[in-house]
């Protein structure tokens, strides 16, 4: 396979984003883009067309662009609802699905996914692009070299303000609005799950066993809405989303997971992903590394914290991967810094020589099901609920696998 054949379904702006990054690789042939909606088909191909050159047919049935245009993969980009049943339809074809990270809404579509996979053997990676994040990958890479000793306790956020975006769900036609109306659970909480799972070996020896989840009210998207006079017709509306989900979840090797999604208050954007070991700490938010021994008593909190600021920096040289030290301009200036690029460079390199990817069908659905399990949880008032075990035991004998070779420095 010299260049893989790939399809789009879903142009909203992730998508467009997503083609206009991997038509900066070797490695794809963007052939034709799929939505509901002609116009954002026509759109994203107006976009191919004027950037990059690149021309495009436009479908608004999936099912057609499959069987015309026969691709090798396609990338998913729906809504959270479409996503595992359009990523089945290709796999049912032979077509590898790049599934776009998303949420579950019940138990059985997870099972159905895992099914496809194992019954057509059609290759499918979940592609959470932070687990190829540049701070995500140096806490990895310091975990494997043991300078966090051994990791007790990870926690991960997604703080995003996405009030905005929710609430001109109607007039941008994005299926964020609908779930914040009807859902209250962590409604997206693979990005901060996906690099904490990879760390803790998640389905590789170690698994998720169950969850505790709470939900504050819900009121920063109504007063946001209630003062916006060209969003009368929400001005009724009571949304179910609480604005902050806090979850745990408890692992069989002992670790404890900690995810919080924050969505719908003012704030600035973080994933506040922090490692705790037994000999040290790793915390984005402040691009900190933590070594024990280093402590000085600094009874003030921000003097204590503020010692520490950015020296993860001094690591980078010795732990982080290579391509993140010499990472190319236009790579760096393409999706999310240059994650998004290097994740789906991962996704062709699996595809063409018949490897493994690194973050699989069961990942996919472990991380998707936390969505519905929080949604349960919270509508128990906090329920323990159990995490059902994908793998169907085979997490026990499966090996460790980072999504790239990390360096090993300290043997």
């Amino acid at each position: 396979m010299k260049k893989i054949n790939v399809v789009l379904c879903g142009c909203g702006f992730r998508g467009e984003n997503l083609l206009s990054t991997i038509s900066l690789s070797p490695d794809y042939n963007i052939t034709a883009v799929c939505d509901l909606y002609l116009d954002k088909a026509e759109r994203v191909k107006k976009v191919l067309q004027e950037k990059r050159n690149i021309d495009v047919k436009t479908y608004t049935s999936h099912i057609k662009m499959f069987d015309e245009i026969k691709p090798d993969a396609v990338i998913v980009a729906t809504s959270w609802e479409e996503h595992v049943r359009v990523a089945i339809d290709g796999m049912e074809r032979g077509i590898a699905a790049a599934l776009e990270v998303g949420t579950a809404y019940n138990e059985q579509e997870c099972w159905d996914l895992i099914d496809a996979y194992e019954r057509t053997k059609t290759p499918v990676m979940f592609m959470e692009n932070c687990c190829f994040g540049k701070e995500e990958l140096l806490a990895t890479s310091l975990v494997r070299n043991g300078v966090f000793g051994k990791v007790v306790y990870c926690h991960g956020a997604y703080g995003h303000d996405l009030r905005n975006e929710v609430a001109y769900g109607n007039v941008n036609r994005h299926y964020r609005l609908r779930n914040y109306i009807n859902r209250n659970c962590d409604n997206y909480p693979t990005h901060e799950l996906g690099p904490i799972a990879k760390i803790l070996n998640i389905n590789r020896g170690n698994r998720m066993l169950s969850l505790v989840s709470r939900s504050s009210m819900a009121v920063g998207l109504k007063e946001y809405v209630n003062g916006k006079e060209d969003l009368k017709e929400l001005h009724d509306v009571e949304f179910k989303q609480g604005d902050i989900v806090q979850t745990i979840i408890t692992c069989e090797n002992g670790e404890m997971i900690s995810l919080k999604l924050d969505t719908t208050l003012p704030r600035f954007y973080s994933r506040e992903f922090t490692v705790r070991g037994t000999k040290g700490l790793y915390n984005q938010e402040g691009n900190m590394v933590f070594e024990d021994g280093e402590f000085e008593e600094i009874w003030t909190p921000y003097k204590s914290y503020q010692k520490f600021l950015n020296n993860a920096e001094k690591y980078y040289e010795k732990y982080l991967p290579e391509f993140w030290i010499n990472l190319p301009e236009y790579i760096r200036k393409s999706g999310h810094g240059g994650m998004d690029y290097y994740e789906f460079a991962v996704f062709a390199d699996c595809l063409k020589n018949n490897k493994e990817m690194p973050i699989d069908v069961y990942d996919g659905v472990s991380y998707m099901a936390i969505s519905y399990l929080t949604e349960k949880s919270i509508a128990e008032n906090g329920a323990i609920v159990e995490i059902p075990d994908f793998t169907k035991g085979k997490y026990k004998e499966r090996k460790p696998q980072d999504v790239v070779i990390l360096p090993r420095v300290n043997k």
